[in-house]
């Protein structure tokens, strides 16, 4: 990855934990919130690839355990993000193809980051985990980043893509 791109990529994923926080997570929604921070992870691994998605996703997730409100065992979301980044990176080829493709990866991966989430919270005795709980939050999640992702995804694929064509944009 160039400099430009490392940089552009701290960038998003610093400023969309910020606006989860302080924005996004104060909402009055039903159910779990939308994730802008998973979204631009699976962006930005669909343009960077596995590898560098898995290590974007890997410092997404400690920034976001990082946090407030932190309520969670460290690394869990570092854990959950680089699976996430890694397998966006997989569809690097597809994506350009279809618009379903990148849909469909996200609610996929959506509904993947909430599972994986809650598998690690069992795995370290969260009792906070349960089967309701578990389908509750994934379903309304997968419904929210479906419904962002058209006002994320797009902007941050074209930026990254600007970003690798041209290193000095930034």
């Amino acid at each position: 990855m160039t400099t430009g791109r490392v940089l552009l990529s701290t960038l998003l994923v610093v400023t969309s934990a910020v606006l989860q926080v302080t924005v996004v997570n104060r909402l009055p929604l039903p159910g779990a919130e939308p994730d802008l921070v998973l979204l631009v992870v699976i962006a930005l691994g669909i343009v960077v690839g596995p590898t560098a998605g898995a290590s974007i996703g890997f410092g997404a997730g400690l920034l976001v355990d990082l946090l407030p409100p932190t309520a969670t065992e460290f690394g869990r979301w570092a854990l959950v993000f680089c699976i996430i980044g890694y397998l966006a990176g997989q569809i690097q080829i597809d994506a350009r193809r279809s618009v379903l493709i990148i849909l469909g990866a996200v609610a996929g991966l959506a509904a993947l980051s909430s599972l994986l989430f809650a598998g690690v919270g069992l795995l370290f005795g969260d009792p906070r985990v349960s089967g309701e709980l578990v389908v509750s939050t994934t379903v309304s999640s997968v419904l929210y980043d479906l419904l962002l992702a058209p006002f994320v995804i797009p902007g941050v694929m074209a930026l990254a893509r600007r970003t690798a064509l041209n290193p000095a944009a930034i």
